[in-house]
This record gives C-alpha cells, sequence and structure tokens, in this order.
C-alpha cells in the first residue's frame, strides 16, 4: 500500500505539489492522471526517495523508500527510460539486470525469467544502448519486476511500446493486480488509463482533484476524457482558451 500524508514539494517560488494526500491500495491498477505540471512526475519521485518533500510523508507499506533494506524486492519502479538515465549503454540486456539483481541480492535465475516475460530473452545478448525507445521500454519493466515486487510505480508504461506491447503490458499490470499487487501507472493516455485502471488518482497544480474509480469519473460525462477535462479545467499549465492570436495568419 502506498500513503501519501500532506505532501509539499517546492522549487524556489514554485510550488509542485500542495499538500498532497492520498492512498493506492493492493490489488488494483490504479491511474494516476493530471494536466502537464500537476505534479505527477515529482511525487512519484518523493515515493522513490529521489526528492525530499519540504514537507508531509508518503510510505510503501508503512515505511520510508529511504528505509527499505533490497528496496528492488518491495518496489518496482519504471520513470524514464530515454537515453542512458536508465542504463549504461553500453551493458547488455543480461548484464544491466544481472547488476540490479546482485545489488539487491536477487537470485540470478529472474533475470531470466523477467527477460522472458517481457519478450527480451532473444535480445538479452545485445547492448541496451542499440535497443529501440519500445525495447528500452521493456528493458525498464523487466528491471522494475526483477525483485518480484508487491508495489509496482510505472510512470507512462506504454511510451514508445507498439500496438501488441501496449497489450502485452495492459494485460500484465492487470494480472499483477489480481495477484494482490499495487500499481500505480501516471499515463497522459486517458483512453489508456480506462481501459487498464480500475482507480484513479487525479490530481492539478499539485493538489488532490479527486480519489474515485473510472466508472463513476466516466458517469460525470459523456467519456473519461470529456470528465477529466472538465475536472482539470484552470488547472492545466496552458489551454486553448489563453491563447489569442494577434492579427492574422500568413
Amino acid at each position: 500500500m502506498i500513503e501519501a500524508r500532506g505532501l509539499v514539494k517546492r522549487y524556489g517560488p514554485t510550488t509542485a505539489v500542495d499538500h498532497l494526500s492520498f492512498d493506492v491500495r493492493p490489488g488494483t491498477v490504479t491511474g494516476f492522471l493530471g494536466p502537464n505540471g500537476a505534479g505527477k512526475s515529482t511525487t512519484m519521485r518523493m515515493m522513490l526517495g529521489l526528492d525530499r518533500p519540504d514537507a508531509g510523508t508518503v510510505r510503501i507499506n508503512g515505511k520510508d523508500y529511504r528505509d527499505l533494506r533490497s528496496p528492488l524486492r518491495e518496489v518496482g519502479a519504471l520513470l524514464e527510460v530515454s537515453g542512458s538515465k536508465a542504463f549504461h549503454p553500453g551493458r547488455t540486456a543480461r548484464s544491466h539486470l544481472a547488476a540490479l539483481a546482485a545489488s539487491n541480492d536477487i537470485p540470478r535465475r529472474r533475470v531470466s525469467e523477467v527477460l522472458e516475460i517481457t519478450g527480451l530473452a532473444m535480445a538479452a545478448g545485445r547492448r541496451a544502448g542499440k535497443f529501440s525507445l519500445g525495447m528500452a521500454q521493456r528493458l525498464g519493466i523487466a528491471a522494475a519486476l526483477l525483485g518480484d515486487p508487491a508495489v509496482l510505480v510505472l510512470d507512462e508504461p506504454v511510451n514508445g511500446l507498439d500496438p501488441e506491447g501496449i497489450r502485452w503490458i495492459r494485460n500484465l499490470l492487470k494480472s499483477l493486480a489480481t495477484q494482490g499487487r499495487t500499481v500505480l501507472i501516471s499515463s497522459h493516455l486517458i483512453s489508456e488509463v480506462a481501459q487498464t485502471a480500475d482507480q484513479l488518482i487525479v490530481i492539478g497544480q499539485g493538489r488532490l482533484l479527486a480519489q474515485t474509480t473510472v466508472a463513476e469519473l466516466s458517469a460525470r460525462s459523456q467519456s473519461l476524457e470529456e470528465a477529466f477535462f472538465q475536472l482539470t479545467e484552470g488547472s492545466a499549465e496552458y489551454s486553448a482558451s489563453s491563447i489569442a492570436y494577434q492579427g492574422s495568419l500568413p
């Protein structure tokens, strides 16, 4: 279970997260939604101990992430896989996962298992720096699954995946939730969240706008997308109504 209580994060004069509280419960896929600049990424970074909150707490199974002795065994995370930020480009997929496994006392056999689960077994000997965006995304998901964790925190999990890959990750996340795991996914693809998640957390300007179900939010309007836009109106970094053309187009 993930419990956020009164989270605040400021960067200079800007408040990215503003007294944010919510729960992410096991046994379900929870979608984390909000306009650009809503504070989703900052919140997820605080969950994973990458940023310290200025106020408030976030606990995973009752503990601060920094206090977890073998974090990969308890929390699987995917934040950003582009470029060299997620893995050393000169390492093979297998060696990257093997190094992660060794750092958290995870049996070496688990490396082969997650390579199979993510469809990377045939590419295990290739250098990760040569991977396409979709393959890099699969490698990031393999790393998140490596410790067989009870909690998964995934930012844009379908990024770079083809239609087959999107269906695969959708079914995988639902299966993991059915096993009783806690699954939180952040995405800007509202239609994809509608097909994957059951629960929703919606934020805007760093504040909680709603914690509800997909069905309940969808019932507020003609579609989940329309209900989302109505809920977040005025909290986006920009909107069509705020753009004014001066003069005429050439």
